[in-house]
């Protein structure tokens, strides 16, 4: 079925809101929770970092009487709180998972290691792996690109509510075009955003291709790795 053995997947909190203004919406976990159990099944072993800001963003916390540190710190939490989510939503539909923190909070999840979390996939077992890298100033992106490079993930698969790359934000200009991949290279040339310099430099210096996509639309997640031709393929030209 897949072209990928062992994937990273980076999912947006803002997503988890669903059509609410905060918070969790329980049908679009529900969704994320089936499609990643249908890959599951597949032999596709699975690793997954979320953001928090459905919850709080770090960066806005500065706006709020909060310092960076304590408001990026704040973030990481928030990332906990959909990760214990995510599992609760994977049990209940019968797939084994395990929570990480980079920071340590026994028993609400495992203190994150490479080992443990190698551990976790190769028993088939889901790694949700929280609180971003554990250290303020630097995002999930981040976080997800240094993850997928520790454990050694074939890819890293970015679920975002766009279904790919644009010349121009889709959302705010209506000409814009979609690239069917794109290389690192041209991708910071052209100043798109699609992660933040930090986790696109990580990700280009270890030769981790990246796949961006709408992870909304239910099913995308496998047609991604059916290698259906959705999203855009980020690569090392």
């Amino acid at each position: 079925m897949a072209p990928y053995k062992r994937i990273l997947l980076k999912l947006s909190g803002e997503s988890l809101m669903g059509e609410q203004q905060y918070g969790i919406d329980p049908a679009r976990l529900q969704d994320y929770a089936e499609d990643i159990k249908s890959i599951l099944q597949e032999g596709v072993e699975v690793a997954v970092v979320i953001g928090g800001g459905n919850i709080f963003r770090g960066m806005s916390g500065t706006g709020k009487g909060f310092d960076r540190v304590t408001g990026d710190q704040m973030g990481m939490l928030a990332t906990v709180i959909n990760s214990l989510a995510l599992q609760s939503a994977l049990t209940n539909n019968g797939a084994k998972s395990r929570v990480f923190t980079s920071i340590r909070m026994e028993p609400v999840g495992e203190y994150y290691s490479r080992d443990k979390a190698v551990e976790a996939l190769t028993n088939g077992e889901v790694a949700i792996i929280a609180g971003g890298t554990g250290n303020p100033f630097f995002t999930t992106d981040s976080a997800s690109a240094l993850r997928g490079v520790e454990i050694g993930a074939d890819v890293l698969l970015k679920g975002t509510r766009v279904d790919g790359i644009y010349t121009a934000d889709p959302e705010k200009d209506p000409s814009a075009v979609k690239y069917e991949s794109i290389s690192f290279d041209e991708a910071y040339s052209r100043g798109l955003k699609i992660m933040d310099l930090t986790a696109l430099t990580l990700c280009r210096e270890n030769n981790l291709n990246i796949v961006v996509f709408n992870m909304d639309r239910k099913g995308n997640l496998v047609k991604v790795l059916q290698n259906e031709k959705i999203g855009t393929l980020v690569y090392k030209g």
